[in-house]
């Protein structure tokens, strides 16, 4: 296994890694994190909690990652068992104690001092118990037992294998999220719901509370430091503003709001803290009457990039908050306005941070099935052999009902786990037909529950006539525009010019690229000729998105803008931004 690592690797703090507020979609005052040292031990599949934990792990790193001091592969037929002692911070005092884990990939069962509190079936929306009731004076043990079948299963798992090879990633198995425990009020608000409407000038404002008899909500919205409404609002109520400051990629604003729940005498009982931009995403036409995508009611060409999310040391876990950071300021600071987040859910800082910094987000939903054929799903589409029924379930590796029942329902909770988070701005029910159904079906029903975001129904190959989009990907072949058909073209992946740069490559001699460049200069003069022989012309022939692979390296690709460690740009910064500047309608 290689040992390329980013530059934040050696900072990382074993006892307290990744220690940022993990939900900044939600703020209480008081936390504390479980991050670090957890005891660790692999088992067979057995009910019994292990006697003896021969390993030390750092969380919320995976076991196969360098930064979780292991590197260990997790075969089908593990158990992986976590093991932590803890004592409660005194602002636990009087307050129940909700235990979060913000992903752990696949399925496991926690446990309080022994004593089973709750299982949890998916590796990448966070979930949470009640664990008052378990606890006891001073010290307490919590363990986790976790079961991950990885590629031999049909569970939703993204690019994940046990053995990397080609664009396959080595997988991230058990905690890879952070594990935090929260203080709340016997009654307290569960969760808040921010839609913004600009027609309007308006946000609506959801809020769930676990108990509301005999309560009262009240909530400040601020501009800065100027209070722009206070008042007492009902469990959903819609709030009207005044000179309306916009959110986009080039002024992030962002209002601030605070949400407090209160008894009849007005004493507050709970109170949380959020954010929203005032945005909106939508397909209109231009002055040609070409369908295009708009922003904030004018049309805005989206210039974006393929991002997996994946890091050399930590996997699919960000080292640290700055190397999240580092990704997207990066990417804007080369011209590009949108992120392609790629079949992976990213902690919800890399999304807070998208939503400060200023960029948009296409947000992948993580696919399963069974088996996966590149012929059919990777040579045939590349040939132009497109548009195939998705109803031929077996063809695209969902015969399972059992996996198409948990995609669709794992479909629906992304939307609702990420709901709030300003900068998405389109939903990806499906890639490339990997474990891809009913797609049109899917497509129209995430458009119902969330009709603020633009839908691209089936990234790729299989179009079936769904919503919003027409998306093509269109790799080693010149992109030639199909006919249009009343939706927005977009060219949803491209490029993937390669390069490897000696100590700062995965693996040399196994290294995948589409098309190899030697040199800076060979590699920047393709991208260039790229963009102004088969991109830029055909914006006005309606093409209205470009998402080129990729941020980075990852892995055995080499087909990233930037080396894997991030060290390195691989292609002329000024010759990205100028290109980039005539990406516009």
């Amino acid at each position: 296994m290689s040992h390329i690592k980013t530059r934040w690797a050696d900072s990382v703090n074993i006892e307290n890694p990744l220690s940022e507020y993990p939900r900044p979609q939600l703020v209480r005052n008081d936390w504390q994190c479980l991050n670090g040292k957890f005891d660790f031990t692999v088992t067979g599949k057995t009910e019994d909690i292990p006697e003896n934990f021969d390993d030390e792990i750092i969380v919320p790193f995976a076991p196969e990652s360098y930064l979780s001091g292991l590197e260990k592969t997790i075969e089908p037929d593990d158990y992986m068992w976590y093991r932590k002692k803890f004592i409660l911070d005194d602002c636990f005092e009087g307050k129940r104690c909700i235990l979060h884990f913000e992903a752990v990939d696949w399925r496991c069962m926690v446990y309080i001092n022994g004593k089973p509190v709750g299982t949890h079936q998916g590796g990448y929306i966070p979930f949470s118990f009640d664990i008052t009731n378990h606890l006891r004076e001073g010290f307490n043990e919590l363990v986790v037992r976790v079961f991950d079948p990885t590629e031999t299963g049909w569970q939703d798992r993204g690019k994940q294998v046990r053995k990397s090879t080609g664009f396959w990633y080595t997988a991230t198995s058990g905690i890879w999220q952070t594990v935090w425990l929260e203080p709340v009020a016997e009654k307290h608000i569960d969760n808040i719901r921010l839609t913004p409407d600009i027609d309007n000038s308006a946000i609506r404002i959801e809020t769930i509370v676990s108990d509301a008899e005999n309560t009262q909500l009240r909530t400040i919205i601020k501009d800065g430091d100027t209070i722009v409404f206070a008042g007492k609002i009902s469990a959903d109520e819609t709030v009207k503003l005044k000179n309306v400051k916009l959110w986009s990629p080039e002024d992030p604003f962002l209002y601030d709001i605070v949400i407090a729940l209160c008894d009849d005498d007005e004493n507050i009982l709970d109170a949380v803290s959020s954010y929203f931009g005032m945005r909106k995403f939508s397909i209109g036409y231009d002055d040609r009457a070409i369908p295009r995508l708009f922003l904030n009611n004018k049309p805005y060409f989206q210039t974006g990039l393929l991002d997996q999310g994946y890091w050399p040391d930590g996997g699919m876990t960000p080292p640290c908050d700055e190397a999240m950071i580092f990704d997207i300021k990066e990417m804007k600071n080369l011209g590009f306005n949108m992120l392609r987040k790629h079949i992976k859910i990213e902690p919800r800082r890399w999304y807070y941070h998208c939503d400060k910094l200023g960029m948009i987000v296409w947000q992948d939903m993580v696919c399963g099935a069974k088996k996966i054929d590149m012929f059919f799903v990777g040579v045939l589409p590349n040939m132009f052999i497109r548009n195939v029924s998705d109803k031929h379930y077996n063809w695209f590796g969902v015969d399972n009902e059992e996996c198409r029942e948990e995609h669709e329902k794992a479909t629906f909770e992304t939307i609702e786990h990420l709901y709030n988070c300003t900068s998405i701005g389109c939903w990806v029910p499906f890639n490339e037909s990997w474990g891809q159904f009913d797609a049109k079906r899917i497509g129209e029903a995430v458009k119902r529950v969330d009709p603020t975001r633009i839908v691209d129904h089936a990234s790729g190959w299989h179009d079936q006539k769904g919503p919003e989009l027409k998306s093509v990907h269109q790799y080693i072949l010149p992109f030639i525009p199909p006919k249009g058909d009343g939706r927005p073209l977009v060219l949803s992946e491209f490029g993937g010019y390669s390069r490897i740069i000696e100590n700062h490559v995965w693996n040399r001699e196994k290294s995948f690229g589409y098309v190899m460049y030697k040199t800076k200069e060979t590699l920047t003069k393709a991208y260039k000729k790229l963009f102004e022989k088969q991109i830029i012309p055909n914006i006005k022939k309606g093409l209205s998105a470009t998402v080129y692979t990729q941020v980075s390296d990852v892995e055995f690709e080499v087909n990233g803008i930037y080396t894997y460690d991030r060290e390195l740009l691989k292609i002329d910064a000024d010759t990205i931004r100028e290109i980039n500047a005539k990406l516009k309608y």
